[in-house]
């Protein structure tokens, strides 16, 4: 165990309450009320986390999860939501940008059938 000492209003301290209330928060409605289940307590439930090995996280996951930690932290979750879906937003430009290249090849084609014929 490595204990750590810190500012109580830096970043770090910030994060490590916020975690330790997502901990607490999620711990009791997380287990399962069924008495027929059986849970793993004690020594070999901690020995069998310590001794698993870790799952390994690919860079995408790491960069979405540090995506997500940093929305929260600053608090714009909200705000990329309003404008992503807005004019300005880039889903919605992307969207219009398709639906004109197809009307252009829509009108294109009828050109193209239209010489042919005759």
């Amino acid at each position: 165990r490595v204990t750590k000492e810190v500012d109580s209003t830096s970043k770090e301290a910030k994060s490590f309450l916020k975690q330790q209330e997502k901990w607490q928060s999620s711990g009791p409605a997380s287990l399962p009320t069924v008495s027929g289940v059986k849970r793993p307590s004690g020594m070999s439930s901690l020995l069998g986390k310590i001794g698993s090995k870790k799952q390994k996280m690919s860079t995408l996951e790491k960069s979405k999860l540090d995506w997500e930690n940093f929305k929260e932290e600053e608090g714009i979750v909200e705000e990329l939501a309003i404008h992503n879906r807005g004019k300005d937003g880039y889903i919605e430009r992307k969207a219009f940008l398709e639906r004109v290249d197809h009307r252009q090849f829509e009108i294109e084609r009828d050109i193209r059938l239209s010489r042919m014929k005759p």
